[in-house]
């Protein structure tokens, strides 16, 4: 029940958005360039934005979900202070 929480919950470290944004940013670029040589070979537009949205689809189903290997290193914060009450 723990896990299924935590997945559910969202938290994602900054190593993790990095390691996110590392992945987004790389495999979009190859795909693009996939995409478009494979198209262009095919002489199809259909073949081109077909495999660029399959490849989108897949990087989303990697990348949205707060999968735990986006949570490796979490941020440990400091225990909260009381401030002093203002008396008038």
């Amino acid at each position: 029940m723990t896990y299924l929480q935590d997945l559910v919950e969202g938290k994602i470290d900054f190593h993790g958005e990095k390691k996110a944004d590392d992945i987004v940013r790389i495999v979009l670029i190859s795909s693009t360039v996939f995409s478009f040589v494979l198209g262009f070979a095919l002489g199809s537009l259909r073949v081109t934005m077909g495999t660029f949205a399959l490849s989108t689809l897949v990087l989303s189903l990697v990348v949205l979900p707060p999968w735990p290997m986006y949570n490796k290193h979490p941020v440990k914060w400091l225990p909260a202070q009381e401030s002093p009450s203002k008396t008038k």
